[in-house]
C-alpha cells in the first residue's frame, strides 16, 4: 500500500494548524512523523485516519482519494492504532479484538470461523494470545496498547497509522512495541515524540515545524545535530547505538554545562 499527501492542510476552529504538507509512505516502509508539540503532527494524522477532513490538498492510498471511499472501504485500506483509545467496560481481550473485523462484515452480521482465525492470529502476532479471555480492563498499559495493535492487525489493512504509539509505556514496552510494529511488513505512519526512536526504527522521517514540512529523508541525513538544534532547541549528538549499532540521538538541554564534554553540535 502506497499513501500519498499531497498539499494537505487542515484547521481546527478556523485556525490553521497543517499548511500545504507533502508526504509520501511506500509499500512497507515505516516513515516517522516528528516536531515539536504543537507542530502539527496528530492534525495531519486525523486527515489520514479521517477524523478530519483536509482543507485543502488530498490524501491518497494507492492512487485512490481517500477521502472518497466509503467508511467501510477505507477501514479495509488502513488502520488506526490511536493516542488515546477508550475500551468499552466489560468487554475481553478477544472481543476488542474481534472489532477489528467489523469493516470486513456486513451489518450484525456474527463472527464466523474465519473471524475468530483472524483474531486469534492477531492475539499471536502480538504475542498475547495467552490473553483472550481475560478482561481489558484488567491488563497493564503495554499490554493494552499490544492488544489494540491486534485489534488494527484484525481488519487486515496494508495501511498501519499509529499516533505517538509508546505514548505512557515504560521504556521496555516502548522498545517492544516499536520492535513488533516494525516486523509487521505493512506501510507504516507513526507520529513519534522520541526523536532516538524515530532514527532507530523509521526508513524516513518527516520533520513538522509550525504545520509545514521542515526537512524529510533518511534518518541520519534529517536529523543532523544542527538540524535538531534549531528545530528541537536541543543540543544532539548523533552515531551508532553502543549497544545496536543502530542510529542514535542522544540531546540535552542547551543550557547545560558541556564543558570537558565533546561538541555535541558538531558531533555527527
Amino acid at each position: 500500500m502506497r499513501l500519498d499527501l499531497t498539499g494537505v492542510s487542515a484547521h481546527i476552529d478556523a485556525r490553521p494548524i497543517v499548511d500545504g504538507v507533502d508526504l509520501t509512505a511506500g509499500p512497507g516502509e515505516f516513515v516517522a512523523l516528528v516536531g515539536p508539540n504543537g507542530s502539527g503532527k496528530s492534525t495531519l494524522l486525523r486527515t489520514v485516519y479521517r477524523s478530519l477532513r483536509p482543507s485543502g490538498g488530498v490524501v491518497r492510498l494507492d492512487g485512490q482519494d481517500l477521502w472518497r471511499m466509503r467508511p467501510r472501504q477505507a477501514a479495509r485500506h488502513r488502520a488506526v492504532l490511536p493516542q488515546h483509545s477508550q475500551v468499552t467496560e466489560g468487554l475481553s481481550v478477544a472481543e476488542v479484538v474481534a472489532t477489528g473485523r467489523h469493516s470486513r462484515k456486513r451489518p450484525l452480521e456474527r463472527d464466523n470461523d474465519t473471524d475468530r482465525a483472524v483474531v486469534l492470529t492477531a492475539l499471536r502476532r502480538v504475542g498475547m494470545e495467552g490473553t483472550a479471555d481475560r478482561l481489558m480492563t484488567a491488563l497493564s498499559g503495554g499490554e493494552r496498547q499490544r492488544v489494540l495493535l491486534a485489534r488494527a492487525l484484525a481488519q487486515e489493512a496494508p495501511l498501519l497509522v499509529l499516533d505517538e504509539p509508546t505514548n505512557h509505556l515504560d521504556v521496555g514496552s516502548q522498545l517492544l512495541l516499536l520492535d513488533l510494529i516494525r516486523s509487521l511488513g505493512l506501510t507504516l505512519l507513526a507520529a513519534l515524540h522520541d526523536l532516538d526512536q524515530a532514527a532507530a526504527y523509521a526508513d524516513r522521517v518527516v520533520v513538522l515545524r509550525d504545520g509545514r514540512v521542515a526537512g524529510h529523508g533518511p534518518p541520519l541525513e534529517v536529523l543532523t545535530p544542527s538540524f535538531i538544534e534549531e528545530v528541537f532547541g536541543v543540543r544532539a549528538h548523533v552515531g551508532p547505538h553502543p549497544i545496536t549499532g543502530r542510529p542514535h540521538i542522544a540531546v540535552a538541554s542547551p543550557a547545560v554545562d558541556v564543558r570537558g564534554a565533546p561538541d555535541v553540535r558538531t558531533v555527527g
